[in-house]
């Protein structure tokens, strides 16, 4: 059987990965600079350089509007500049999206209270359900509001270069599935609604799975033969995942095939801003709280 075709975004001599950012526009800032992507009027300075976002944009922290907005506005002059922006979703971006508002905070919900409710009927009896002080920000993310519209940009995984990003893991049944498929029907239901794609629902769709983001699992579950496999069917040589906190700053297992970059650096967990270089084949940790740590290929 012929493999799904998998879009692979063009590589960069330096691709640069940053995860969660949960709601703090400070932090991401900070790595951002640490990686020489932005300058000191917070203008793309990183030319062709290619930046990957894992996702988790949204809740525990109150800058959203100003993140997301801030982040088209840079990818824009990124790719005016000959780079790119590849942003990718998290869990917290999808259960926005499906009326899962367990981690907004209350600047969370004040934030998005002017967003116009849809005039559908259907949808309109939907939010009376939902006490009013959050009406606002389910129209904002509801599929086919506007905030899920820019949603539908971003991909729930992307091959860039010789690397695959996703926010929780990738594995051996999501390419059979097809990695393009998958981020169409995602995209889609962002756009227009319906059914959530079903491969999305699960513990283990590749924004929740976390069997590449605990050591103890990967012993336990044979996780680095899973990603060894997965990567294989990619023809990738690692994977970067965010979603599970590293608060010691980012790690690596399986012989550098995975890489996790969620650093808890939101001041909701406290951690240090850090990001992630990829160049020429070599892979390097950039911390605030350590010297840049190189690494083998």
């Amino acid at each position: 059987m012929t493999p799904p075709k998998i879009t692979r975004h063009p590589g960069s001599e330096r691709v640069i990965a940053i995860g969660d950012v949960h709601g703090d526009l400070e932090a991401f800032k900070r790595a951002l600079t640490l990686a020489g992507l932005i300058d000191n009027q917070d203008r793309w300075s990183g030319g062709k350089q290619v930046l990957v976002q894992t996702g988790d944009l949204l809740d525990r922290g109150d800058d959203e509007i100003e993140i997301m907005g801030f982040l088209y506005t840079l990818r824009e002059q990124a790719r005016s500049a000959g780079g790119d922006i590849v942003l990718l979703l998290g869990n917290h971006e999808t259960m926005n999206a499906r009326g899962d508002l367990r981690y907004v905070t209350p600047g969370g919900f004040e934030d998005f209270a002017a967003i116009k409710l849809p005039e559908d009927p259907g949808k309109v009896k939907a939010l009376e359900r939902f006490p009013e002080q959050a009406r606002g920000r389910l129209a904002a993310f509801m599929p086919g509001g506007p905030y899920a519209q820019k949603l539908a940009t971003h991909k729930a995984i992307a091959v860039v270069g010789d690397s695959v990003f996703v926010h929780g893991g990738v594995l051996p049944k999501h390419v059979d599935y097809g990695i393009d498929k998958l981020n169409e029907e995602v995209s889609t239901w962002l756009r227009t609604g319906g059914e959530f794609p079903a491969i999305m629902s699960s513990q283990d769709s590749p924004l929740w799975v976390r069997l590449y983001s605990q050591d103890e699992g990967l012993a336990r579950n044979g996780g680095c033969d899973v990603l060894s496999k997965t990567l294989d069917k990619i023809g990738a040589e690692r994977m970067v995942v965010g979603h599970t906190p590293q608060m010691g700053g980012i790690t690596s297992a399986c012989d550098g095939k995975v890489w996790r970059i969620d650093v808890g650096m939101a001041s909701h967990y406290g951690g240090e801003p850090a990001a992630l270089e990829i160049q020429r084949g070599q892979v390097r940790v950039l911390s605030t709280a350590r010297e840049a740590v190189p690494v083998q290929k």
